[in-house]
């Protein structure tokens, strides 16, 4: 997490969990055309889905934040979303809370001659690495060598199986 970002969850992290929602990110990159965005990645607490009042909601309050201790010194869009149904994985909670879930998983560097691996998420050891069941073995992974790790929502929209079934039947 850059600088940037670190300064920006502090400062919001606290008013976003008062609202009744948990931070999941906050990516601060450059844009196309040099425009830059800040995106803030927001879920309720509770077991609802996140709605377009939702990210109002949170832009109206992040945005005062942010206008009056301007942690980002150059022009940016501040966009506020959800993580979806791809949710990305950020935190070890993030991790054992989705365990069970089929994931993909991207590493900095390269871990059995791969760099991409899908599979069941397995949790946190004890040992504090990630596991994962893939369909060519067990691999535990140190939470800094994960460039990005997401759930993968082919489970729960298999279109591809339902596409196949179709054109057989023609």
């Amino acid at each position: 997490m850059s600088l940037v970002e670190e300064k920006v969850k502090s400062l919001i992290e606290p008013v976003i969990n008062e609202f009744g929602f948990r931070l999941v990110r906050v990516q601060f990159s450059g844009g196309f055309s040099g425009r830059n965005d800040l995106q803030v990645m927001a879920e309720p607490l509770k077991n609802r889905e996140m709605t377009v009042n939702d990210c109002q909601l949170l832009s109206g309050h992040i945005s005062a934040i942010l206008d009056v201790e301007d942690p980002v010194s150059e022009p940016y869009r501040l966009e506020i979303s959800s993580p979806g149904v791809d949710r990305p994985l950020v935190t070890l909670e993030d991790y054992n809370r989705f365990s069970g879930e089929l994931v993909k998983i991207r590493l900095y560097k390269m871990l059995d001659g791969r760099r991409r691996f899908d599979g069941r998420l397995s949790g946190v050891t004890k040992e504090g690495k990630i596991g994962l069941e893939t369909s060519f073995g067990r691999f535990e992974f140190d939470p800094e060598i994960i460039d990005n790790a997401r759930i993968d929502p082919r489970e729960i929209f298999p279109i591809k199986n339902k596409i196949s079934k179709q054109n057989k039947e023609f």
